[in-house]
């Protein structure tokens, strides 16, 4: 984040819309190390994983994306092996 300005970071925080949470999806947190948001629909893997490494402070492995049936982006986010995505997912209140 050193040296970033501060209109990338917005825009960055702009690209996550919400996490998505299922049970699939709490299961996934503990075995695979996975969160998964909506983003909005314009972002790529690349932009994904930048501002998701911006706004929690961690690093990604993998991005892979989907469009839903209603039309939404869904993104699921690999951490790398030193971030837990169980700590992530219960601070921002997911679990």
């Amino acid at each position: 984040m050193k040296g970033e300005k501060l209109s990338e970071k917005i825009s960055q925080i702009g690209i996550v819309k919400c996490s998505y949470m299922t049970e699939k999806m709490t299961k996934n947190i503990e075995l695979t190390n996975t969160l998964a948001f909506i983003v909005k629909r314009t972002a790529n893997k690349e932009d994904i994983k930048k501002a998701i490494e911006s706004v929690f402070d961690v690093k990604v492995e993998r991005v892979n994306t989907l469009i839903s049936t209603k039309g939404e982006k869904k993104a699921i986010v690999k951490l790398k092996e030193d971030y837990n995505a169980f700590d992530i997912a219960s601070n921002m209140g997911m679990i």
